[in-house]
């Protein structure tokens, strides 16, 4: 019988745990939003959620979930390539649990693939991450350290998320689409702003939602965009 490891499974490993410490304080002094527990379990409740409404089994769903928890922690190794360490530390990780071969294959191409600069979504699991890892712009993701001088100059990464007072991923099984939804105050960041950072994100995603049969649309400020 296959050993199904889930995402709580996945949640109590020490490995994991000191990679996440270590990838979210190592980004943090590279001067980049958190991608600490907090973005790495929302992403992974994005994907389930992306999947479920979907249709998929709920063992893809699980899948996805443990895909998007681990797709970030080859931060702990370095920023440049980081997809591509994520897979191959999840790799590691996941046959010491036992995980049957073909999982391993799934949530490894995922992780790899997350990226804009080099990324390309062949399979819903892997096309879900990358719209849920992208889905999280949001203020909270702004470190404390950063939060006082965002509204005046700071960088732009920080400014947008800042900026970002809300954001949710809306799926409509029925109509086919997947929309982004933020609330921007355009006092801290112009909603141009936000395009010039994520231009290319946006791209992906809309290809990535294509490999889902969905159409990807972005709504700002009760606007839609694309």
């Amino acid at each position: 019988m296959e050993n199904r490891i889930t995402l709580d499974d996945l949640k109590k490993n020490e490995s994991v745990a000191i990679y996440l410490e270590m990838a979210d304080k190592f980004t943090g002094y590279m001067g980049y939003t958190e991608h600490g527990p907090r973005h790495a379990n929302l992403v992974g409740h994005i994907v389930h959620n992306i999947l479920k409404r979907l249709g998929y089994p709920e063992r893809d769903a699980e899948l996805g979930a443990m895909a998007g928890y681990l797709h970030d922690i080859g931060n702990a190794i370095s920023r440049q390539n980081h997809g591509v360490s994520s897979a191959i530390l999840a790799k590691d990780i996941l046959e010491k649990m036992d995980m049957p071969k073909e999982e391993i294959g799934l949530i490894m191409n995922s992780v790899g693939n997350h990226e804009e600069e080099y990324g390309w979504a062949t399979h819903p699991l892997a096309a879900a991450l990358v719209i849920g890892d992208k889905a999280d712009v949001h203020r909270s993701r702004v470190r404390e350290k950063d939060k006082n001088k965002v509204d005046r100059i700071g960088d732009i990464h920080d400014r947008v998320n800042y900026a970002a007072e809300k954001s949710f991923l809306k799926v409509d099984s029925e109509k086919k689409t997947i929309t982004l939804e933020i609330k921007i105050d355009t006092k801290i960041s112009k909603v141009m702003e936000y395009f010039e950072i994520f231009l290319s994100r946006m791209i992906m995603c809309r290809k990535a939602a294509e490999i889902l049969n969905c159409q990807f649309c972005l709504v700002i400020n009760n606007v839609q965009l694309l």
